[in-house]
């Protein structure tokens, strides 16, 4: 969901400190920056979610552009946070209870449907895993958080060139190893 035409408006009345722009700008861009963290492995993506809209907010009054270069700048700030948080973890490693434990004692809706996203997504990270950090980098700025080409050059600090070379290396791998895994009828 984008806010097309009042994007100018919302943003002035965010930098003023009006809630109802923070809230707006918040329900649009959340759940990508949330879905960018979730799926690049962040530890806990709903913390990071909201470090990320406070550096939005400390930053918000020197930013300048469009919506498509607030939708950019918002995702180098979660590139940015999600590095930080690597690094910190780097320094500080600790031993979480596995993500398979916890969702094994709490209770769920619709086994089936749960057993298949849980396999869905698993097999997303295999694929994912399998890519070169480079290419696996590009391909969730670029679906995930559906920025251009000269976007994620700009975050990742890469020319257009090699954007697109990683792209497109990146999704044939993928494709073939999927073809290899398709069985014909």
């Amino acid at each position: 969901m984008a806010l097309g035409e009042s994007f100018e408006t919302v943003l002035e009345a965010a930098r003023s400190g009006a809630d109802w722009a923070w809230e707006a700008l918040y329900r649009d861009l959340a759940p990508l920056v949330h879905g960018y963290l979730r799926s690049r492995g962040a530890r806990e993506p709903e913390d990071l979610t909201g470090e990320v809209f406070l550096g939005v907010a400390r930053g918000l009054p020197t930013f300048t552009g469009n919506e498509g270069s607030f939708r950019s700048w918002v995702l180098t700030v979660t590139h940015h946070r999600l590095l930080d948080e690597r690094r910190y973890h780097g320094r500080r490693p600790s031993d979480p209870v596995p993500e398979e434990v916890i969702h094994a004692r709490t209770s769920t809706g619709n086994v089936e449907e749960d057993a298949l996203q849980s396999l869905a997504t698993t097999r997303i990270r295999q694929l994912l895993d399998a890519l070169s950090g480079d290419q696996r980098e590009v391909l969730m700025l670029r679906i995930v958080g559906g920025l251009t080409v000269n976007e994620v050059a700009g975050i990742l600090h890469k020319s257009p060139g090699a954007i697109k070379a990683l792209q497109r290396r990146g999704l044939a791998f993928i494709r073939d190893i999927v073809d290899e895994e398709v069985v014909p009828l």
